[in-house]
C-alpha cells in the first residue's frame, strides 16, 4: 500500500498492525470495562478488525452494540472505511454510513438506554421526540453523522483511485498492444516487400546464370569447361531452392513459424566442399546428439570460410576440421595464402559478423584472424545443446 502518494510503499500487514493498535489504545482508554455487556461487544468488535478486508460489512455489523451501547467510535469507523472501500455496489458506502450514524446517535441521545432501561418509549415519533426535544443539541447529532460520514467517504474515494489506476493501466496495456501490432504491421510490409524484391530481381538473375550455364554445358567442347559450366549450373539452382524458401519466411510473418528446410547437416558438409571449387581437405569426427541448430551453424562457418577463401586467397589450400570439444562441437577452417591474384567481388562484410552472432545465440564462440604462414583461420565452438 502507498503512503502519501509515491513517496512511501509499506507492506499491507504493517497497516493492519497500525489500526489494530489504534483501536486497542483508543478501547483501552475510554472504556469503562465494568461496563457489561458494553465492553465485551466492544472487545469484540476491536478484534473482529483482524477480518474487515474479506468480510467488511459482518465486521462492521459486530462493532455497532460498542457504538450504541458506549459510543466506541474507531473501531466502527474503520469498519465504515473498509466496507466503502471494498464495495461492490455504489451505495454500500451509503448504507455503512446510515447505519453507523443510526448508532451513534443512538448512543447520543440515550434512546437505546432509554429502551434497556424500559423508560417510555413507545413508538418511533416517542424516539424521535426524545431525541431532539430534550437537552442535546441539533448540533451535536449532526457532528455525530458527519463522523460516520467521513470514513464512508475516504473509502469510497480510495476505491475510486483503484478503479481509475486499474483503468490506467488496461488503458496503458492496450496503447503499448497496439503500438506492437502497428510495429509489426510495418515490419510485416517490409519483408513482404523484401520478399518480393528477392524474388523479382535475384531470382531472375541466378535463373539466367542457371540457364547460359546450362547452355554452356551442351555447347562446350572442353571437358574442363563442361565440368565448370555444370559446377556453376548446379550451384544456381541450389541457391534458387534456398532462395524460394527464404522467400517463403518472409512472406510467413505474423503466421505460424516457416522452417527453412531443408536444413543442412554435417553430413552435406562433404558434398559442400566437393562444390567449393577450391581444394579443400575435410576432417569430420563422428559427433552423437548434436543440435541441429548447432549442425547449422557449422555449415554455414565452413561455407562462409570456403566463400572468403576463394574469394580473398584464389588458389590456396584449405583444411576444413570438425571435432569434438569440451561438451560441444569445434570447427576450424583454415586457408593458406593465396597463389593467385585476387579478383575485386563485391562483398558486404557482414559473413564474418553474422557467424559471431550465430555462435552467441548458441552459448558459443567465435574467432577468426591470419595465421603466422600469411593464411587466415575461422574457428568456432558450440554447445552440443544450443542455449536458447
Amino acid at each position: 500500500m502507498r503512503l502519501f502518494g509515491r513517496w512511501i510503499r509499506l507492506p499491507q500487514w504493517v497497516f493492519d498492525i497500525a489500526v489494530l493498535a489504534v483501536a486497542g489504545v483508543h478501547l483501552w482508554l475510554v472504556l469503562a470495562w465494568d461496563n457489561q455487556p458494553a465492553a465485551s461487544f466492544a472487545v469484540l468488535g476491536v478484534a473482529a478488525l483482524v477480518f474487515r478486508r474479506r468480510f467488511p460489512f459482518p465486521v462492521l455489523l459486530v462493532t455497532l452494540p460498542a457504538a450504541a451501547l458506549v459510543g466506541e467510535k474507531v473501531a466502527s469507523m474503520f469498519a465504515v472505511y473498509c466496507v466503502a472501500d471494498r464495495a461492490k455496489r455504489p451505495w454500500d458506502a451509503l448504507v455503512a454510513a446510515g447505519v453507523l450514524s443510526a448508532a451513534f446517535l443512538a448512543w447520543n441521545t440515550s434512546v437505546l438506554a432509554a429502551i434497556i432501561h424500559e423508560q417510555i418509549v413507545f413508538s418511533p415519533a416517542d424516539a424521535l421526540a426524545w431525541a431532539f426535544t430534550g437537552d442535546i443539541p441539533l448540533r451535536s447529532q449532526l457532528y455525530y453523522v458527519v463522523l460516520a460520514a467521513v470514513p464512508a467517504i475516504l473509502g469510497h474515494m480510495q476505491h475510486n483511485r483503484r478503479s481509475l489506476a486499474d483503468r490506467l493501466t488496461e488503458i496503458e496495456e492496450a496503447r503499448e498492444h497496439e503500438q506492437l501490432l502497428l510495429t509489426q504491421q510495418a515490419l510485416a510490409a517490409e519483408r513482404a516487400q523484401l520478399a518480393r524484391e528477392m524474388h523479382d530481381v535475384v531470382s531472375h538473375q541466378v535463373s539466367l546464370i542457371a540457364v547460359q550455364a546450362g547452355a554452356m554445358q551442351v555447347q562446350a567442347r572442353d571437358e574442363e569447361a563442361r565440368k565448370g559450366a555444370a559446377m556453376i549450373r548446379r550451384l544456381s539452382v541450389t541457391t534458387l531452392e534456398e532462395l524460394r524458401h527464404m522467400v517463403q519466411v518472409l512472406r510467413a510473418s505474423g503466421t505460424r513459424a516457416t522452417e527453412l528446410t531443408p536444413q543442412p547437416t554435417l553430413e552435406e558438409l562433404d558434398a559442400l566442399v566437393d562444390g567449393s571449387g577450391i581444394e579443400a581437405e575435410l576432417r569430420v569426427e563422428r559427433i552423437v546428439g548434436l543440435d541441429p541448430a548447432c549442425q547449422r551453424a557449422i555449415y554455414r562457418t565452413v561455407q562462409e570460410a570456403l566463400t572468403n577463401a576463394r574469394k580473398h586467397a584464389p588458389g590456396a589450400a584449405v583444411t576444413v576440421a570438425v571435432a569434438q570439444r569440451g561438451g560441444g562441437a569445434h570447427v576450424s577452417v583454415r586457408n593458406a595464402p593465396g597463389s593467385r591474384p585476387v579478383l575485386e567481388l563485391p562483398g558486404s562484410r557482414h559473413g564474418l559478423l553474422g557467424l559471431r552472432q550465430r555462435a552467441e545465440l548458441l552459448g558459443g564462440t567465435f574467432a577468426a584472424g591470419p595465421t603466422p604462414e600469411g593464411g587466415w583461420e575461422v574457428r568456432m565452438w558450440v554447445p552440443r545443446v544450443a542455449e536458447r
